[in-house]
């Protein structure tokens, strides 16, 4: 996922939960949609993070030899500056770009 295109809100916003609950019929599901999807892009991004920090990784376990990398610093700005999880997994929401399936109709489906 490309983070640096996200167009997710950045602040705390109030949404119309007719708006969240359209696709679903029930406020409950949706909202435990939501909290899955969120879960799946906070994971993205800690990997994604971890990945680009173990680059800076130093093998040297001495304390008297901590160095300011400039360019750790701005990956720490960049991922501090994301918007939350949550407000991307609504945005793709809002926008329907997140697929959901009902296991007890793919099971009558299947009959």
């Amino acid at each position: 996922m490309d983070f640096k295109k996200v167009d997710a809100p950045r602040s705390t916003i109030t949404r119309d939960h007719n708006d969240i609950d359209a696709q679903t019929q029930n406020i409950y599901e949706a909202v435990s949609i939501l909290a899955k999807r969120a879960d799946q892009i906070a994971e993205d991004i800690k990997i994604e993070l971890h990945d680009k920090l173990e680059e800076f990784a130093t093998n040297n376990e001495s304390l008297e030899e901590i160095f300011e990398n400039k360019e750790q610093i701005e990956v720490s700005r960049f991922y501090e500056s994301l918007p939350k999880a949550h407000h991307i997994a609504a945005t793709e929401w809002k926008e329907g770009r997140i697929y959901f399936r009902r296991p007890e109709e793919t099971k009558e489906e299947e009959d």
